[in-house]
């Protein structure tokens, strides 16, 4: 294994913090929709609270379908688990640590001794995080039934429409385990970029971003039956 291997890692991690970016953006456009019960007051029993309906399911099928990219298995998508078999190789490890000390001694004339070290310690620390909590969804792991009911999820009515959808074994997911697998998958995508390309990414700051003109839309919808909307009749 040399230096131009860790090139097709890299790119896959990058692809997964697109897909994960893109997830956050629909994320926080659906959670007031959601949530949000003064909203669901001025919909209210109205012809917009349908439509309101279609819109709040496709915000929330494109955020599952981004998420669902970064954890599947075809090799021509981001397949994170070849980026954790990666990981797991202590050669790879080994690699990053050169190649980031190399990046740092270019950029500073400050002694570097016994930097390395910690370095490496710090890599290792944050791999084993991303590894155990990957775990987690891999078959027999505590999560893995939340992973495999989203994918039949996406792959009977969301990517797809079977006429007869396959059963699942156990309840589907619910909105709590959906939280929690968007929430793992920020945190694993984070690690990555972190022990990949030396970068801290922020995906509470972009949530954050998106959450304040979320809020600024959905404050303005309302149903026409509603005082404020455009074809509001008064009752007589």
């Amino acid at each position: 294994m040399n230096i131009n291997d860790l090139a097709p890692l890299k790119d896959r991690v990058r692809a997964a913090q697109e897909e994960l970016d893109l997830a956050v953006l629909f994320h926080e456009a659906w959670k007031p929709a959601a949530y949000d019960e003064d909203l669901h007051r001025r919909l209210g029993a109205s012809y917009a609270t349908h439509a309101f309906r279609i819109v709040r399911s496709a915000l929330r099928r494109e955020m599952l379908m981004a998420l669902m990219r970064i954890w599947d298995h075809d090799s021509r998508s981001v397949h994170v688990a070849i980026v954790i078999d990666g990981i797991r190789d202590s050669a790879v490890v080994d690699m990053l640590v050169a190649e980031r000390m190399t990046g740092l001694a270019r950029q500073s004339n400050m002694s570097l001794f016994g930097f390395e070290v910690q370095l490496r310690e710090a890599i290792h620390r944050a791999a084993s995080e991303a590894i155990s909590l990957f775990d987690e969804y891999r078959p027999g792991g505590s999560r893995r039934p939340v992973l495999e009911n989203l994918k039949l999820l996406r792959n009977e009515r969301l990517a797809h429409r079977q006429v007869a959808p396959s059963g699942v074994d156990g309840p589907e997911a619910t909105d709590e385990q959906i939280e929690a697998f968007y929430q793992d998958t920020t945190a694993l995508v984070g690690k990555l970029l972190s022990i990949l390309l030396g970068v801290a990414h922020d995906f509470a700051e972009t949530a954050n971003v998106y959450s304040r003109p979320a809020t600024l839309f959905w404050a303005s919808v309302r149903g026409e039956r509603t005082e404020g909307h455009p074809d509001y009749q008064p009752p007589e």
